[in-house]
């Protein structure tokens, strides 16, 4: 047998390789596979939902241990919760990237009711004429819908942001409340480095994280998966 041969060669009759084919072919076979199709779907979102909430929940457990050592007491340093930030930013970036395998999951289910379930409710014609193609087409060459900006945009907006509040409002109460005897610029010192400079860096930190929050707004680009273009597939 030749090097070709054994390449084109294939345990499947071309029968069986077109099985998907003749089910497209035949609208009673099609109608039957789409509600599995459909729940599939529906079943990778709620998994995707939960990988995100269980992300988020470590988060607050991390932030939450770390704040009832550093409040435990007066010896804790402040510079404990800058390792709250670094946790928090961790978890983050974990949650964006779970957001945007969220967000394509989310998008199929989207797209099938509008061109499926909406249309055989109240029969008014599909909002995208070639919806059987499209998806074929993200199925095959699955794209992400939304960029990792909006994606840490998002994620930041609804929960993050509070995350990182209750840890700055707890490093400034830590500085200044709970260390008395020494002045603010001591207490928030760390290894040598100036109070003033950690807080000028806190400073920073926040006006971007704040300045993310609110950009952008708007859906804009949807990005890729591994380089794969994703084209007009979804446009909301």
């Amino acid at each position: 047998m030749t090097i070709d041969e054994d390449h084109t060669d294939s345990p499947l009759d071309r029968e069986d390789q077109e099985i998907g084919a003749e089910v497209a072919d035949d609208p009673e076979a099609l109608l039957t596979s789409l509600p599995h199709y459909y729940r599939g779907e529906v079943t990778q979102v709620s998994s995707a939902q939960d990988r995100i909430d269980q992300t988020t929940n470590w988060a607050i457990t991390v932030l939450v241990a770390l704040l009832s050592v550093v409040f435990s007491s007066p010896d804790m340093p402040a510079y404990l919760l800058l390792v709250a930030l670094v946790a928090l930013s961790i978890f983050l970036s974990y949650e964006v990237r779970r957001y945007r395998f969220y967000d394509m999951y989310r998008a199929r289910v989207r797209f099938f009711q509008e061109n499926v379930f909406a249309n055989a409710l109240v029969p008014l014609g599909v909002e995208h004429p070639r919806w059987r193609e499209e998806l074929s087409d993200d199925l095959r060459y699955p794209t992400f819908k939304v960029t990792a900006l909006e994606a840490l945009s998002r994620r930041l907006r609804r929960i993050y942001v509070l995350l990182f509040t209750v840890v700055g409002v707890g490093w400034v109460a830590k500085v200044t409340l709970f260390t008395p005897e020494t002045q603010w610029t001591e207490a928030a010192e760390i290894y040598g480095v100036p109070g003033h400079v950690i807080a000028g860096f806190l400073g920073l930190f926040y006006i971007g994280i704040f300045t993310l929050a609110q950009w952008p707004k708007k859906r804009q680009a949807k990005g890729e998966i591994y380089g794969e273009e994703p084209g007009d597939w979804k446009n909301r």
